[in-house]
């Protein structure tokens, strides 16, 4: 019994040590909310048609599971953040076994150049391209698979651009 006491006491302490880096709420000393953004729609320079609105939406939602700043749509975010999507790139991961000219998967890359500026002070926060990639297999139907895809690839771009805007050392 004793020794069962003192074993689960020392896992208590094991667990609790384990917590010891981890911080609840936004990770750059903000209060969650305190400020607000404002994402305005996406300008896209690439000849792929359909991506404005998964990018600006996913952007969007990523904001507001994050926390760390209040979404704001009627033009009067404290931090006004444009995106300018750049490039559309596919190109074959793996290819069919029987034709090695047949890509089977592919890798889809998104680039967007992303600028977040201060509204009262004019200071730019972040300028910098981001890159958003994701993985999709054709059955047959390239144009389907990639409908299918843009949404994950949206995603992941819009995962990249709230990490530099919640953790940036600005």
């Amino acid at each position: 019994m004793r020794a069962a006491l003192l074993l689960g006491s020392c896992l208590f302490g094991l667990a609790l040590c384990g917590c010891v880096g981890y911080r609840l709420g936004p990770t750059n000393g903000q209060v969650a909310g305190s400020r607000s953004i404002q994402i305005n729609p996406f300008q896209n320079e690439t000849l792929e048609p359909r991506l404005v609105e998964p990018v600006t939406s996913a952007l969007r939602k990523n904001i507001q599971r994050d926390g760390t700043y209040r979404l704001n749509t009627r033009n009067e975010g404290e931090i006004i953040v444009n995106g300018l999507i750049t490039n559309y790139d596919r190109s074959g991961l793996s290819f069919n076994p029987r034709d090695i000219l047949t890509p089977r998967d592919f890798q889809v890359t998104l680039t967007a150049k992303i600028s977040a500026i201060e509204r009262s002070t004019g200071k730019t926060i972040l300028d910098r391209e981001v890159l958003g990639r994701t993985t999709l297999r054709t059955s047959g139907d390239l144009g389907s698979a990639e409908r299918q895809a843009i949404p994950q690839l949206a995603d992941d771009l819009a995962k990249n651009v709230t990490s530099l805007l919640v953790d940036g050392t600005w």
